[in-house]
């Protein structure tokens, strides 16, 4: 395989928030997983990445690599296990491509539980 997919070493769930009927005439959001999980590459940004994060009070803490027509959208949650069989989770902020796509970067937050 060439091009960035033989990187793709991990299966990320793709989980987004969706409206749900909460039985009294109302809605409440709820996040949902989509269908379609992604295989993707997570990197740790570059030193000016973080600056630029950081000068913008971003929360950026790690770059999710994956193809360009993976269904990943700002605000959805990601979910996989990293190499050592520890299970994260990330919080997309945004996603981006390069002008010839061939690849989608999510600039993503890890997010952490109590006690990790």
């Amino acid at each position: 395989m060439s091009g960035p997919g033989r990187y793709y070493n991990r299966l990320l769930v793709v989980w987004r928030s969706t409206a749900v009927d909460d039985g009294a005439g109302g809605e409440e959001t709820t996040l949902v997983e989509q269908p379609n999980p992604v295989w993707a590459k997570v990197d740790q940004p570059s030193p000016t990445e973080r600056l630029v994060a950081q000068q913008s009070e971003s929360n950026h803490s790690h770059d999710v690599f994956m193809w360009p027509t993976a269904d990943v959208r700002r605000g959805d949650e990601l979910r996989g296990v990293d190499g050592l069989g520890n299970a994260q989770k990330f919080r997309v902020l945004s996603v981006v491509q390069p002008s010839r796509p061939v690849y989608s970067k999510a600039l993503v937050e890890l997010i952490q539980s109590e006690g990790e």
